[in-house]
């Protein structure tokens, strides 16, 4: 085997084709693996532009075989190793090629496709560069020939689709060179290790050993291992008294994740946790030979390691009030505001700030999270803000209020009174952040109610709860109908108040308060011990003008809870944030799939006429065209931007795979509702879900509550329902239940490994609405149905049943079938369930 280091351009150029042999896996990347290599991408970008040396990227390596070279054909190698990255990289030139060409720049485009994508000169499979697997094939080519189902529901057409919304994003916001840039960087600053294998080598022998090594090194480890060479003479004491210590204190995650903070807060921001090593090794090595220095080192990172422990274990502040932000920073969870808390504590330690004005600091830091949250902020470049922090703060004022001019700068997005205000009545909070953050926000508002007694939250089980049911009753309906605009339903109105902050509350009740009237739950929530659900209780009605009064309050509460940046307005002539979420959800959209300007207004907090006029506007909005009426229909103002040789809209859904009625109506299994653009655009959105299985056996009263419903709803399926859990019980499954305003129902296997449990379930019944959820979304970070193939052949086994009708375009979400299918084809369905477990088992069994 020999190997060299060369650009990702070089690698494919030339009359070659990159074949992914079958026994690889199909392609699995998901968001977070493009958006972490997205996010250096843009880091090598932005230096660029800027005029930087910017050093080549290390991307890992390729491991290829040569294959068999045909008369006047193409010089074929076997991607044994690396399929993963060649294919991302290939695909975001795919988006490249096509985001040129909708930015009028049609040469570039046409350069794009040449050098990168395709062997010009020959046709058949020589004509592209990368063939992936099989089961991939389709997807890939789709979008390498431009075809109108190119970005599909796999994760071949998710990561298309993700480049496709990260160009139109970066185009929006960088200059006129941005997009020429990418190109540049794609091309010559993405470093791969070309490693080739030589005629005769076993290739599968090689495939089986590069993806069984054992755990390698940590980045920490390397560290220490090189330090302690550099400390011949002094290296057993300093590594007993300083070193060990602090790895024993801090454990393996956190000491790496110090030594990368170490770098951090000492200005070198733009170090990824991968470059640990090579960073502090070309920091220290000047230090060789030197044994007092590296002492020093060592000494001055043990002593940071301390005050990294207060952050990630609060208890240990002796100071009252900081102690009590980094309790609060703690729950609210996540490490993003690790760099500047370390920092500021580095101050403290030097004298240089006080307790009370680190915790003042820290209390900004709070508020710009919560507030963005609550907004619905875009998390990108997030990270990137407070790691640049320590270096940008300004040294001559109180570390307080330097913390909140920087957090205040233009760019950094600290949400005002009035944009925070506008957010609580109208934005989906429901789909914020993680449960428990939401949780967070509403504890912090029930406390500032300041109660004689109370509520001690650390031992109370509370939960979120809609006052207005996720799934109401008719009589809620009937309260709506009279509060509706011209022109709006029930429904739609329900829709946009349903997860608004104004509607949600905590509450240990959940399964009492289920969809009850509203009368009934004033009942319940009126012997509560939180002061927000006594307030709830004493409205006569709850309805829009309920909802939107209760939003004021606590928008109120919240402004005076979490200040806001200085100045306290919104920035003049910056774009609202739910147009850029509009943007992004479109782009999101798999072919083959339409949603509703009304799904579009619940999703950024909006309402369906200003969507309709946005999109009237902006004619050159991506994959405007899928967004239709109610009824399904393109709407009659709908037009393309001037001089465009597009299809009409319905004709250009249809090739992607719509289906129309006689009457014009897109088919409603196809249709993407907010939360279903919500989880697209990597929203946490959480429907009434299975929670732990309980050890002992099934939860009883929960399943006796699931069955009551299910027999008062429908019980023309109840028998048919029972049936197939008992068949699930005797493959060796068992049954869970939600804990929500619905029972609902989830049939679940534990298939143990030697790692650990490795829960799976094919579906979840909701036996009010009617609905049985197959929940692809979950089953495709499980193996071995994080296989596409795997996922696709559920679906048609599926399909081939009457009544049951899912579009392949929501392989990655949680399409529904109704319940009543079990009253006629349970039996149909076990035979599915039946195979659902086999194949589950057989992964099991080769995985062991």
């Amino acid at each position: 085997m020999r190997a060299q280091e060369i650009t990702f351009l070089k690698l494919v150029q030339g009359d070659k084709q990159f074949q992914v042999p079958l026994y690889q896996r199909t392609y699995s990347w998901g968001r977070e693996q493009l958006q972490r290599l997205w996010e250096d991408i843009g880091e090598l970008v932005d230096q660029h532009l800027a005029g930087e040396p910017a050093a080549p990227h290390f991307l890992g390596s390729v491991v290829l075989a040569p294959g068999q070279i045909q008369a006047g054909g193409v010089q074929r190698w076997l991607v044994v190793d690396g399929q993963q990255r060649l294919t991302t990289l290939m695909l975001a030139f795919t988006a490249l090629r096509d985001h040129l060409k909708e930015t009028e720049d049609a040469r570039g485009g046409d350069r794009v496709h040449r050098q990168v994508l395709v062997n010009e000169f020959h046709e058949g499979a020589d004509h592209y560069r990368l063939l992936p697997t099989q089961a991939d094939r389709d997807a890939y080519t789709a979008c390498v020939q431009s075809r109108a189902d190119a970005g599909g529901g796999d994760n071949i057409g998710a990561a298309y689709r993700f480049f496709r919304g990260a160009l139109a994003q970066g185009h929006e916001a960088g200059d006129e060179r941005w997009a020429a840039t990418v190109e540049t960087v794609l091309k010559d600053l993405l470093s791969i290790v070309e490693i080739t294998a030589e005629p005769g080598d076993n290739v599968y022998r090689i495939f089986e050993s590069i993806n069984n090594t054992g755990v390698g090194l940590s980045q920490s480890d390397l560290l220490r291992n090189y330090v302690f060479m550099l400390l011949p003479k002094r290296g057993e004491r300093i590594y007993q008294e300083l070193w060990l210590p602090m790895q024993q204190s801090l454990g393996p995650k956190n000491l790496e994740l110090l030594v990368w903070l170490d770098l951090v807060v000492r200005g070198h921001y733009k170090t990824k946790q991968s470059e640990i090593y090579r960073e502090q090794q070309k920091r220290l090595q000047p230090l060789a030979g030197d044994e007092d220095a590296l002492q020093r080192e060592i000494e001055q990172l043990a002593e940071r390691a301390g005050r990294f422990l207060r952050i990630v274990e609060p208890a240990r502040e002796q100071a009252p009030a900081l102690r009590a932000i980094l309790e609060r920073l703690a729950s609210w969870g996540g490490q993003t505001h690790y760099p500047l808390a370390l920092h500021l504590l580095d101050l403290l330690a030097a004298g240089r700030t006080t307790a009370d004005d680190a915790a003042q600091a820290l209390g900004y830091v709070e508020s710009y999270l919560v507030r963005r949250l609550i907004c619905q902020t875009t998390t990108t470049g997030l990270n990137r803000i407070f790691m640049e922090a320590p270096k940008e703060l300004e040294t001559d004022r109180p570390a307080a209020e330097a913390v909140r001019r920087f957090l205040s700068g233009r760019r950094r997005r600290w949400p005002s009174d009035e944009e925070l205000r506008a957010a609580v009545r109208a934005k989906p909070f429901y789909w914020s952040g993680r449960p428990a953050q939401r949780s967070y926000i509403l504890r912090r508002l029930e406390e500032s109610y300041r109660a004689s007694e109370p509520v001690d939250f650390a031992k109370a089980s509370l939960s979120v709860e809609h006052v207005l049911p996720q799934r109401p009753a008719p009589a809620w309906f009937d309260l709506l109908a009279e509060e509706t605009e011209p022109n709006q339903t029930p429904q739609e109105l329900h829709d946009l108040l349903v997860h608004t902050l104004g509607n949600l509350t905590l509450t240990g009740d959940n399964a009492k308060l289920s969809n009850h009237p509203f009368e009934r739950k004033q009942q319940i929530l009126d012997s509560s011990a939180l002061r927000m659900n006594l307030e709830i209780s004493s409205a006569q009605r709850w309805g829009k003008a309920q909802i939107l009064e209760r939003a004021d309050r606590l928008a109120g509460r919240a402004a005076e809870l979490w200040p806001g940046p200085i100045g306290g307005v919104k920035p003049t002539g910056e774009e609202s944030p739910g147009w850029v979420e509009l943007r992004s959800a479109l782009v999101a959209m798999p072919s083959g799939t339409w949603t509703t300007y009304g799904d579009v207004a619940e999703l950024i907090g909006s309402h369906p006429v200003p969507v309709g006029a946005y999109l009237g506007a902006n004619t050159g909005v991506i994959g405007a065209y899928r967004v239709l009426t109610v009824e399904g229909r393109v709407s009659p103002s709908f037009r393309w931007a001037e001089g465009s040789d597009r299809p009409p809209p319905q004709e250009l859904l249809a090739s992607e795979g719509v289906r129309f009625d006689s009457f014009g109506r897109a088919h409603p299994s196809q249709r993407l509702s907010a939360a279903e653009l919500a989880t697209l655009l990597g929203r946490d959105v959480v429907q009434p879900s299975a929670h732990d299985p309980l050890p002992d056996g099934e939860d009883t009263a929960a399943a006796e509550r699931f069955l009551a419903q299910l027999r008062e709803n429908w019980p023309a399926a109840f028998k048919g329902v029972v049936a197939a859990l008992e068949f699930w019980r005797r493959q060796g499954g068992h049954v869970t239940y939600g804990r929500h305003e619905e029972t609902s129902c989830f049939p679940m296997l534990d298939l143990g490994t030697s790692h650990g449990p490795h829960l799976m379930w094919p579906v979840g019944i909701y036996p009010v609405s009617g609905t049985v959820e197959v929940v692809f979304q979950y089953l495709k970070t499980r193996s071995p149905f994080d296989d596409t193939e795997q996922r696709r052949e559920l679906l048609n086994r599926l399909n081939k049943i009457d009544g049951i009708d899912l579009p392949e375009a929501k392989l990655e979400l949680r399409p529904s079938f109704p319940v009543s299918v079990f009253a006629e084809h349970g039996d149909e369905i076990c035979k599915v369930l039946d195979w659902f477990v086999g194949v589950a088992a057989l992964d099991l069994a080769q995985r062991n």
